[in-house]
């Protein structure tokens, strides 16, 4: 029987540790979106919930892994719980200052589109690079040398389609994300969110930037700081890569 609900928004939470970021994501989703959505909250390692997920004016599922998981395993699994058309993968360290949701389902009303993303903002209210062309072996090897530029496309007031957008905040029509398997759990952290838009455009859908829609990115930039995190980093570049999909994504690119 089909569990989909017209409408519904399933917004898909993995706490790390971090229980208190997830707290006021969400105080900010119950004062911007309290209705039409649901939240699925995955604690990937052991942790005290800071307030009663049975407060909220929305549903919240509660998933607690016995040991911790990779992100896209994590989401994978938020997804075979999600009951809403649409599918919202979101980080605990953003902060939602607007309702981002209606330019965005706009957007995706578009049956050609598969995953769009706000604009992201840091916390001094700067644009972040959130929306890059793939990677391929000679742009990773000038970001290795600094030579990338500062921004890769040009942002104004209507809606852009870059290659892929990051993963602290996408969200996805459900068919879009079912038909192309979703995550691929390979991937445990980094670039899941590259090759996962690589996949949706070789299935023929397109990838957005809304930029009338925008959230605050409170970035921890992990892989610079923690050397388990470079590594995976440095697995999930090398992964991407050596991939059957990046090189299938060059190819149409080439034509």
């Amino acid at each position: 029987m089909e569990r989909e609900i017209p409408d519904l928004i399933s917004v898909s939470i993995v706490s790390h540790g971090q229980a208190e970021l997830a707290a006021r994501l969400f105080d900010d989703l119950r004062a911007q979106k309290p209705t039409g959505i649901e939240v699925i909250l995955t604690l990937n390692i052991d942790e005290a919930l800071p307030f009663d997920p049975d407060s909220f004016p929305f549903s919240v599922k509660t998933i607690r892994n016995a040991s911790p998981r990779g992100f896209a395993t994590n989401h994978n699994a938020a997804f075979e719980l999600a009951d809403g058309n649409f599918f919202c993968v979101l980080n605990p360290d953003i902060r939602v200052t607007a309702d981002p949701f209606l330019a965005l389902i706009k957007e995706l009303r578009n049956p050609a589109v598969g995953a769009v993303a706000p604009l992201i903002l840091d916390t001094d209210g700067a644009i972040e690079d959130s929306a890059r062309p793939f990677p391929t072996l000679s742009s990773l090897v000038c970001k290795a040398l600094g030579a990338e530029p500062k921004r890769y496309y040009e942002i104004g007031d209507e809606s852009i389609s870059p290659d892929w957008i990051g993963g602290m905040f996408m969200l996805l029509r459900r068919d879009a994300f079912a038909a192309v398997g979703g995550f691929d759990a390979r991937y445990h952290l980094y670039y899941e969110d590259v090759d996962l838009c690589a996949r949706l455009r070789l299935a023929g859908y397109d990838i957005r930037l809304v930029p009338s829609a925008s959230v605050v990115h409170l970035a921890r930039r992990q892989s610079r700081r923690d050397i388990r995190y470079l590594l995976w980093h440095l697995c999930s570049m090398t992964r991407y890569i050596l991939s059957g999909t990046r090189r299938k994504v060059e190819k149409a690119a080439a034509r």
